[in-house]
């Protein structure tokens, strides 16, 4: 690490810093992060590197005090997020940043992006024993530079603990890093904001939208635990081995993704039912089960950005976590079209989203995710998977082609890290100047990524024969 960035305060300074006990989801996360889910990662491909990216990372989390937030006590159990920028007149503790060269056993992007996506530092905090180390920062970025003799760009990853940093929020920081790059770090990234500072979600939740009966949430409980127990879950690789994430993208050209949006507005369905219905047909097909009219139960995760139900609504700004998700099962036999099927995603999770669940469900879902984690035996072949697929409400949409060329950008990706509790598929949609593009995150070995190719090229094809209006038979795709 970088001597400037490295080291930590004083234990006396650090017990006078400004601490809240984290909220029922942040606290999920923290649970999950050191058995490998909720590293958020934005990566970036530059075609240059230098000071002024290390300025324009400095400058974004100045605007966003909860990326400078350190996570006291997750090793016993009662973690606090603690805000040493918030005391008053003292010295800014420096940016958790790396210069690293370029390593020969990453000499790509994807090689780069999937070691930093699988670099937890914040698993050896969590397993510490007493007397606990310091309390580790939420973010941690690297800088990785060829060696001097090559010259030329450089790569930059981000990585911030999924407590602190939700997708909406991820996408915003995006928006600002490049404008920033752009400007040659010039401005500042936006007007500090703190909202995750003083309340965490479900303290922003008005009351009325929140409550629900005991009753009705033992009903629910009980009906979430018989789901996952009967729904079917992918082909395992390999399972009781040491995993970590890995990632695939699949894009579309900006005439297939205009025809896929005008098919989804047609048929009355999101872009996510869309994206799920799709999986989970691929899901089916890649099987190949004997019978071609055998069922098949799958769970699907749909994540939704919740800022604008709080109470006082936010903006996507506002960096924290946010989200709540909706999850719902659904029988598939093979017989059915994209948009059968899609509709049914779609009724279904508009449906919940209709009676509050979103909302009222965050201390159920929050509940199960860590007694998952708790005993692995409880989920098929103790793999941890809670769900087929999981997608996103809305896609993230980046107009940014004109400021990625003055920033020097060459490519970037956001993702999450899935290979603890979560799903078997961790899609992450945005559209990019027209043109929209998959992240597929997933565990390996429990998933090989050739097995993932397979499942995602059906998913495309699956897509783009809805969106001509040829979905009638996709047992027949290749």
């Amino acid at each position: 690490m970088d001597p400037a960035s490295a080291g930590g305060e004083p234990e006396a300074a650090a017990a006078e810093w400004p601490a809240r006990a984290v909220g029922g989801m942040e606290y999920s996360w923290c649970r999950a992060v050191p058995g490998g889910t909720g590293t958020t990662l934005l990566a970036f491909r530059l075609a240059r590197g230098g000071g002024g990216v290390v300025a324009a990372v400095q400058a974004v989390v100045d605007a966003h005090p909860v990326l400078r937030a350190r996570l006291r006590g997750a090793a016993s159990g009662s973690p606090t997020l603690a805000f040493p920028s918030a005391v008053p007149n003292a010295p800014p503790l420096p940016l958790a940043l790396e210069l690293l060269p370029v390593p020969e056993s990453a000499p790509d992007f994807l090689s780069l992006l999937e070691l930093e996506l699988n670099r937890n530092p914040w698993t050896a905090a969590s397993a510490a024993s007493e007397p606990e180390p310091d309390a580790p920062p939420v973010l941690f970025a690297t800088l990785y530079e060829p060696p001097p003799p090559a010259g030329g760009g450089s790569a930059l990853f981000v990585r911030i603990h999924t407590a602190a940093c939700d997708r909406a929020a991820s996408a915003s920081l995006v928006r600002e890093l490049v404008a920033l790059l752009a400007s040659d770090g010039a401005a500042p990234a936006a007007d500090p904001e703190d909202a995750a500072v003083h309340a965490a979600l479900e303290e922003r939740i008005p009351q009325r939208d929140s409550w629900k009966p005991f009753w009705a949430r033992g009903l629910d409980m009980v009906g979430y635990s018989i789901n996952g127990l009967r729904t079917s879950t992918l082909p395992f690789e390999v399972t009781g081995t040491e995993r970590s994430t890995q990632m695939l993208r699949l894009g579309f050209d900006r005439e297939e993704t205009t025809r896929l949006l005008d098919a989804c507005k047609q048929n009355g369905v999101k872009l996510c039912s869309a994206m799920a219905a799709a999986t989970l047909l691929a899901a089916r097909q890649s099987k190949q089960l004997k019978s071609d009219d055998q069922q098949e139960t799958y769970s699907i995760a749909i994540l939704i950005n919740c800022r604008k139900f709080l109470e006082p609504a936010l903006d996507d700004h506002n960096v924290g976590f946010f989200h709540s998700a909706i999850t719902n099962t659904h029988t598939v036999h093979g017989g059915e079209g994209l948009w059968e099927l899609a509709k049914r995603c779609q009724d279904s999770y508009a449906s919940a989203k209709n009676s509050k669940k979103h909302l009222t469900d965050i201390s159920d879902l929050n509940f199960l995710m860590c007694r998952a984690i708790e005993n692995p035996q409880l989920t098929t072949a103790t793999a941890l998977r809670t769900a087929v697929v999981s997608v996103f409400e809305e896609p993230v949409v980046y107009e940014l082609s004109d400021l990625q060329g003055k920033a020097g950008v060459e490519e970037f990706v956001c993702g999450a890290t899935v290979h603890g509790v979560g799903p078997s598929i961790g899609l992450f949609d945005s559209i990019r100047d027209g043109q929209l593009e998959l992240a597929c995150m997933y565990p390996c070995p429990l998933h090989s990524r050739k097995q993932m190719q397979e499942i995602m090229n059906k998913v495309k094809q699956i897509l783009h024969e809805g969106s001509i209006g040829d979905d009638e038979n996709f047992e027949d795709c290749t």
